[in-house]
């Protein structure tokens, strides 16, 4: 009577379970535990999201245990224990079983063997799945905290455990930037001499030594030039040659010491990294990008190569360098380093760390990550990300690597305020920031792309070497090109005062002492000079930087881009000062300007945030790093007015910023939630495959050898499965790494598995004691509740979808039969196609 009832509710089950999961994708032994217990318990139901979520946790132990309980439960209650006659079945059903019918050692139905739920390299991560797994967990936690002292420490434990992440993220970033500081500006010093009394302090610390209260520009006593190490002096032809000579033999053994560490440690370390940190929180997976080694040559490398003197900066590897740290200290949590979306929330935190250590800049910094390079950023990643850079300032600050009482980099303290008809030239520097801005990402992606699919691609190292040989060339004639590029901002966005003897300070004033006011004056020999200087300085430092970007070195561009406007801005200050001396009963300057209304200084860094914003077109961050750069609060507005007329020119001469015109050029498969999708397509004229069937596996009626050889003759990142081919009807999908993963560990350690044993990927119970080897039971790494679409869905909708719920794929079916697949990839080379643009430039899966 048993056996008759067990056959009988067997296919009862199995019928009414095919019709219904066809429709709604429902798994077989939801149903069958729903019915046989009129609820669900806290186990149950995180066994049965485990299915939704695509597998269950990795690496969990508590919820493999939990698994493994609770399927042994349930299978007592559907199959009760019989008499001898059914023993070898009911071993069958409860997990992989032997020819003798005693259970096989080792793996059984519901354990996953290591590396379920994982990405392969450049592969795109299942927020959905990874979210639902991070649920079930924590649920998981909550329920067990009261049962012990331990769990209940465990619980805390979890609560805890990222606000302790990002402060040792915080704390490690911090320290690291201090050093680079700090080592940065003792090798850009070593290019021009050395300190003999303590050759490991740059020049301005050397100084410090001095007893000499006044002395002028490059003549502290301390500080020996490598002229006059020499004995040729620091005057005449022959101190300017050896000088020379010496600053292009340091900036080649600094960049070939850096091409060569790069090259052979780290080849991840090039670039600026933001590129790449974009496209990783976006959900892409790229293998070693934030590493040990990519941390270490990085952060040598960076050092290196802007002591070299290239027309390049520090402040944006070091969002990389900070990423770095926070992927690495995530895995001292389990919680963030085995869940690819919960690490994303660490990485937010540590790319807004990164902003903020290396401009002083923690409000800016979290502003810089959500709308620069966070893809997803709930509000509690907004509060760590605040924390994680309010510590590493804070680090950095303790360091005090600038060696002054300020935190910031370039501080300010403007004596004159602006007025308002300045309203005017500084939307003027905006305009001309938004047009250099295209322009230069315009060249420089033009440069990217031929040296990408050019014989000069095959040799990076030779051209790091030439074109920084050609930079110290024609840099060391020119002071304002020769001096490190953040002294050059911060001179110019100085304000002239009485005991100031620089050429850009070089005005006809008289002075009876230094308490005098500094009024407006005619410009003397020194400021004239001064500008031509500058004029060729800009037009060296652009396109320099043009072809600096994107060289095989750690590069940033913030510091270039800030001194190109700078240069821009200092030029346009001078030029309104000048006009109010020459023209000062213009209407303009007669009520306003009655001593000093002008400030150089200030339109330099207002040129600085245009030039920026132009290059980069952020808006909001740039203006809050801006005046926390410089802490100069109160000329928000005319910082505000220049990055909004910025961002607008730069938008109608090219809506791509450099960040995103090199995402494109590198074919990662970014999509962006800021795109606006206006096309009237349908899901049907995207699907994969238009015409033809889909590869797709049987729940329960293909042999092991089938699904191999579907697997050798397809590259498909995922298979659906269906109920039979006849039908079509969807029950669910596998991931082909999950796949390939589970067999392999099932051939180790099963005993009997052979070609033609059955995969089966849903509990569907045989009616009759089973004949032949021991099936193969794959259940847990199936997706029992896929995203599925019409294929009469509006694109729009479907590209919305993957924005938001951060898809790989999703499954399009036609009343309830399936119809096809459409990958984000897909989605990319639609958009591309779409826009007149070569679908094929996405390159990754």
């Amino acid at each position: 009577m048993e056996t008759e009832w067990l056959r009988k509710r067997a296919d009862g089950v199995a019928s009414s379970c095919q019709s219904y999961q066809a429709v709604n994708g429902v798994h077989q032994n939801q149903q069958r535990g729903a019915s046989a217990s009129g609820c669900s318990s806290d186990e149950e139901m995180i066994d049965l999201a485990s299915n939704k979520s695509g597998g269950g946790a990795m690496g969990d132990d508590e919820n493999a245990h939990l698994h493994s309980l609770h399927s042994h439960q349930a299978t007592d209650r559907i199959l009760p224990k019989v008499e001898h006659g059914m023993h070898s079945t009911y071993v069958q059903f409860r997990g992989f079983a032997n020819s003798s019918g005693s259970a096989a050692p080792g793996l059984e139905a519901d354990e996953l063997p290591p590396g379920i739920g994982q990405y392969d390299d450049f592969h795109t991560i299942d927020w959905q799945r990874d979210i639902a797994r991070d649920r079930m967990r924590h649920r998981y936690i909550a329920k067990k905290k009261n049962d012990s002292v331990f769990n209940m420490i465990r619980g805390a434990h979890d609560a805890w455990s990222g606000w302790v992440c990002v402060f040792l993220v915080g704390v490690v970033a911090g320290s690291v930037a201090g050093v680079l500081d700090i080592g940065t500006r003792w090798m850009a010093n070593l290019r021009l001499g050395i300190c003999p009394k303590a050759f490991w302090l740059n020049k301005e610390q050397c100084c410090w030594m001095s007893s000499e209260m006044q002395y002028e520009e490059d003549t502290c006593p301390e500080w020996k030039m490598w002229s006059e190490i020499f004995s040729a002096g620091r005057d005449g032809a022959g101190a300017y040659i050896i000088q020379y000579i010496f600053y292009i033999l340091w900036s080649m053994a600094f960049i070939s010491l850096c091409a060569m560490l790069v090259r052979t440690f780290a080849p991840y370390a090039v670039g600026s990294g933001i590129t790449e940190i974009k496209t990783i929180l976006s959900g892409f997976i790229i293998r070693g990008y934030l590493g040990k080694w990519t941390l270490l040559i990085k952060s040598i490398g960076v050092m290196l190569a802007v002591s070299a003197g290239l027309s390049l900066g520090k402040e944006g590897p070091l969002v990389h360098v900070a990423c770095c740290i926070g992927n690495i200290i995530s895995y001292l949590f389990p919680k963030y380093g085995r869940n690819e979306a919960k690490k994303r929330e660490i990485l937010s935190a540590a790319a807004a760390a990164g902003v903020s250590m290396a401009f002083g800049a923690p409000i800016g910094g979290v502003l810089f990550s959500l709308e620069e390079v966070s893809y997803y950023f709930p509000l509690k990643t907004l509060w760590r990300s605040f924390f994680c850079a309010l510590v590493s300032a804070f680090i950095v600050r303790s360091i005090n690597p600038f060696g002054n009482d300020h935190s910031v980099l370039f501080y300010v303290e403007y004596t004159t305020p602006w007025m308002f008809f300045e309203l005017v030239p500084f939307i003027v520097l905006g305009i001309l920031g938004g047009v250099v801005g295209s322009i230069f990402i315009k060249c420089n992606i033009r440069w990217c792309r031929y040296r990408k699919f050019s014989k000069l691609g095959k040799y990076p190292i030779t051209e790091v070497l030439v074109l920084t040989l050609i930079t110290a060339v024609i840099s060391f004639p020119n002071e304002y090109t020769r001096m490190d590029m953040s002294e050059l901002i911060s001179l110019l966005f100085s304000e002239c005062g009485p005991a100031d003897n620089n050429k850009l300070c070089d005005y006809k004033r008289v002075y009876h002492n230094v308490n005098d006011p500094v009024g407006l004056a005619p410009a003397g020999e020194g400021v004239i000079e001064a500008v031509w200087l500058l004029l060729l300085a800009l037009i060296i430092k652009l396109i320099l930087t043009i072809f600096t970007f994107g060289i095989k070195v750690p590069a940033g561009l913030f510091i270039p881009s800030l001194a190109i406007g700078a240069i821009i801005g200092r030029l346009m200050g001078i030029g309104m000062e000048q006009m109010a001396v020459q023209y000062p009963h213009l209407w303009v300057f007669s009520n306003e300007c009655s001593a000093n209304c002008i400030t150089p200084g200030l339109y330099a860094m207002v040129g600085a945030a245009a030039a920026l914003g132009g290059v980069t077109r952020m808006t909001v961050s740039l203006v809050v790093i801006m005046f926390e750069l410089t802490g100069g609060v109160k000329y928000i507005v005319p910082l505000m007015a220049a990055a909004m007329a910025s961002k607008w020119v730069g938008d109608a001469l090219g809506k791509e910023g450099v960040y995103d015109a090199h995402i494109n050029l590198n074919g990662y498969p970014f999509l962006d939630s800021k795109d606006e999708f206006t096309h009237t397509t349908l899901a049907a004229d995207v699907m994969q495959p238009r015409n033809g069937q889909l590869s797709s596996l049987t729940q329960d009626n293909m042999s092991l050898s089938e699904v191999e050889s579907v697997l050798r003759e397809t590259d498909h990142n995922g298979f659906p499965i269906i109920v039979s081919a006849e039908t079509q009807c969807l029950v669910g999908i596998v991931i082909r790494r999950d796949l390939l993963l589970a067999i392999a560990s099932a051939k180790k350690l099963q005993d009997g598995i052979t070609g033609n044993s059955i995969v089966m990927f849903t509990d569907t119970i045989p009616a009759v004691p089973w004949i032949g080897p021991p099936p193969l039971k794959l259940r847990k790494i199936v997706d029992f509740a896929p995203i599925t679409i019409t294929d009469q869905t509006p694109m729009e909708t479907v590209v919305d979808m993957f924005r938001k719920l951060g898809l790989r794929q999703t499954l399009v079916t036609r009343s309830g039969r399936l119809l096809g697949i459409i990958t984000k990839k897909d989605v990319l080379r639609h958009i591309k196609q779409l826009a007149n643009e070569d679908p094929h430039s996405v390159l990754f899966n």
